[in-house]
């Protein structure tokens, strides 16, 4: 693996076309984001692109010169909604000849997808991979100047690309990819086919950026990866976050998504040495409680070394929240490894769980197994899944009542209720007073749902 700069020198002439363009006639530009965090940060480089080729942005597509879906692939739900958003830019392409679409992210990695696009899509104009992000130039320039449709698949270095122009969603908030790609193969998994190898940022690049950012104002930042705590450059990634915690200033990291196996004792004892910086927060994805269910997965961790992971966490964060993700109805899961399933759930009490039913991806080991579970199975058992959960939630919700919470204000409603991020993660509701957008506050709280906390404003700072 190797870094290269953001524009590269084949792509400079590119720039110039479409900058020199943009001045003689002007164009919109609208992106459109599906799926994780790691595509909202990397569509914030996406319109950092088009800026700086001097297209405008648009929040809505009906309207724009240049429309690019920045697409998921983890589930077929996800797909489903891009094709259908595709279908009505064809009557759109009819009315604007000129009209530019283009498909990013993980579907344009996807043999199988995009050779649909090819043949029943006829007005995509490109497609382009995840991990090349530094070709839209050259793929704008070529269908500005009448090229043939352009579909980059197949073609990903490896490489990283640092100095990409970043036209970020807040000021306030910011996410920070430190490292791309997944090792882990999960039979389920469409990723490590779609985004790669792990592949991890220079941890200089990664702190220059972080300081930048809190230099900036930031107040948040949210460490990203595919596999974050598994980040290996010349830093581990518990010594990576302990070097952004001693960055001066006044800001909270986060970090998702963790695989259980690289909770590493290194990165519980950060979290406790810096838990003024640290969020108290960890999304700890269990998947399933069957052991028999997590072979096939290929997790590489049981039920007894998950149980083991979370004593650990509580043990040095004692009020830390826990989330985690849960797929029902993988193939082979019987009645009984799906008691197990919610059998962890009560014995660990998370905060907040984000169930799925399993879904099939194409080219995934998954997809060949035999034993699949009925639909209707898989819909009844997610149903229990979070009847059960739902109670949980609000019994561990109920412990911040009386307590005073440090927030972050991410919306203000037109009826005056303000929505905050605690630092531990959990959704607070108030009445906003004085309270604006990235406003840091304090809140007293006096009610607890399920799902969102509520409270009154003690104070902004």
């Amino acid at each position: 693996m190797s870094i290269r700069s953001y524009p590269s020198v084949a792509d400079e002439s590119a720039c110039i076309y479409i900058k020199n363009a943009n001045c003689i006639k002007p164009r919109s530009a609208c992106v459109i984001t599906f799926g994780c965090q790691q595509n909202e940060a990397d569509s914030e480089r996406i319109r950092g692109i088009l800026s700086e080729l001097g297209f405008t942005l648009a929040s809505d597509y009906t309207d724009a010169d240049l429309v690019i879906f920045n697409t998921c692939a983890i589930r077929a739900h996800a797909e489903d909604k891009v094709f259908s958003l595709l279908g009505n830019l064809k009557a759109q392409k009819r009315v604007n000849d000129s009209l530019i679409i283009g498909i990013m992210g993980c579907m344009a990695a996807e043999h199988g997808t995009v050779e649909r696009l090819k043949t029943k899509f006829h007005y995509v104009d490109f497609t382009l991979e995840p991990n090349n992000l530094g070709l839209l130039p050259t793929l704008i320039f070529e269908t500005m100047s009448g090229g043939r449709r352009r579909f980059a698949i197949g073609i990903d270095d490896g490489d990283i690309t640092e100095d990409v122009p970043v036209v970020r969603t807040d000021s306030y908030r910011a996410w920070v990819s430190v490292m791309y790609g997944c090792n882990n193969f999960c039979t389920y998994c469409i990723v490590p086919y779609v985004r790669g190898r792990e592949r991890s940022r220079a941890s200089a690049d990664v702190l220059h950026e972080c300081r930048e950012l809190i230099v900036s104002g930031v107040k948040e930042i949210t460490l990203l990866g595919q596999n974050v705590n598994s980040y290996r450059s010349d830093l581990t990634f518990a010594q990576l976050i302990s070097e952004i915690a001693e960055i001066p200033g006044d800001f909270t990291i986060r970090f998702m998504t963790s695989h259980p196996k690289d909770a590493s004792d290194e990165l519980v004892s950060a979290m406790a040495k810096y838990s003024g910086k640290i969020a108290p927060y960890f999304h700890l994805p269990l998947q399933s409680g069957s052991n028999k269910i997590l072979r096939a997965m290929n997790r590489t961790y049981d039920r007894d070394k998950f149980l083991s992971t979370v004593e650990r966490l509580r043990a040095a964060v004692p009020d830390i929240v826990l989330s985690t993700d849960v797929i029902v109805g993988f193939p082979g899961e019987t009645e009984e490894d799906f008691l197990d399933t919610l059998e962890i759930l009560r014995l660990v009490r998370f905060d907040a769980v984000y169930g799925f039913m399993y879904s099939e991806r194409e080219g995934t080991r998954a997809a060949t197994f035999e034993g699949s579970v009925e639909r209707g199975v898989r819909s009844e058992r997610l149903t229990r899944l979070f009847e059960m959960q739902e109670p949980i939630s609000l019994a561990v919700s109920q412990r911040f009542i009386g307590r005073e919470l440090d927030a972050l204000v991410y919306s203000v409603s037109e009826n005056g209720i303000a929505s905050a991020t605690a630092v531990c993660g959990r959704l607070i509701r108030f009445e906003a007073d004085s309270v604006g957008v990235g406003d840091s506050v304090t809140v007293k709280i006096t009610g607890a749902s399920s799902y969102e906390l509520t409270g009154k404003l003690k104070n902004k700072f």
